[in-house]
């Protein structure tokens, strides 16, 4: 293996058998060394196979200024993330969480922290990833010796939202704004407060954040089974009415009316979480 790319002197290019460009990393990996040397393959410590070209020539940017300690302890919150998750992330989360952690020290060091308008929602919408948000904060104070605010682990978890979802931060603020105004039009309709540590819960929450993720990205759920959504809608009628109400919000807010299989599966949840 030979060094394409010398980036710093921990960080270089190469080119796999298959031609692909790998971002490889290690302590003096690049010391003394010029492109066509070949790769002292004892001191790498990480290598990165980022897919799209366009998010590995800004990752190596971003290489050119960000210390090789925030990368690391970067690509462990990711690697914990996708263990805790269960799930493949998208390859843009080494850019924008590393982008994004580097700022949040350098603005901590200044004594000027960001608050999270959005972290009660975060917490309460998106547990698992606000958890995992919460044990970066313990691992950049381990290895960083950086305390960063509750705040922090808010905006961590949003950028795994990001990733599991494939969007762009402003979509994924629109989203969570739905996912709890549909919460809230439940809440008032049965008159109820959520066990929010429930397993029905979860899944509704999860559905909400497909739905609204289909919402905007205007890619909906249709099918022909009619029957079914006729026997749910008679056997479920308060929860079909609530549905209704979610409906109502849904056109006057984005002009757009809900079709019959979402109201399928909204009806099926809402009986579930309410009820159970």
């Amino acid at each position: 293996m030979k060094i394409a790319k010398i980036i710093n002197n921990n960080v270089i290019s190469v080119f796999n058998d298959q031609n692909e460009e790998l971002v490889v990393m290690g302590r003096g990996l690049a010391f003394q060394k010029r492109p066509g040397d070949d790769v002292e393959e004892a001191k790498i410590e990480k290598i990165f196979a980022l897919k799209n070209k366009d998010i590995s020539e800004r990752f190596k940017t971003l290489l050119y200024e960000v210390p090789m300690e925030y990368m690391d302890v970067t690509e462990d919150i990711i690697m914990n993330a996708k263990a805790k998750l269960g799930r493949d992330l998208n390859d843009s989360i080494y850019v924008s969480l590393t982008d994004h952690i580097n700022f949040a020290i350098e603005r901590n060091k200044k004594g000027f922290d960001i608050k999270n308008a959005l972290l009660w929602e975060i917490k309460r919408l998106y547990k698992d990833e606000f958890s995992i948000g919460k044990e970066a904060l313990i691992l950049i104070e381990e290895k960083l010796h950086v305390s960063l605010p509750e705040d922090e682990a808010g905006f961590i978890a949003m950028h795994i939202v990001n990733a599991e979802l494939n969007e762009e931060m402003p979509n994924i603020v629109n989203i969570t704004n739905v996912m709890q105004d549909i919460l809230n039009i439940v809440k008032y309709h049965f008159k109820i407060d959520f066990n929010e540590d429930s397993l029905n819960y979860y899944r509704f929450v999860t559905h909400l954040k497909f739905f609204a993720q289909r919402l905007f990205s205007k890619t909906y759920l249709e099918s022909e089974d009619d029957f079914l959504y006729e026997a749910v809608k008679n056997k479920h009628s308060d929860a079909y009415e609530c549905t209704e109400k979610i409906n109502g919000y849904i056109k006057k807010e984005f002009d757009y009316e809900l079709t019959s299989d979402e109201k399928l599966y909204l009806t099926i949840h809402i009986e579930r979480v309410v009820n159970r």
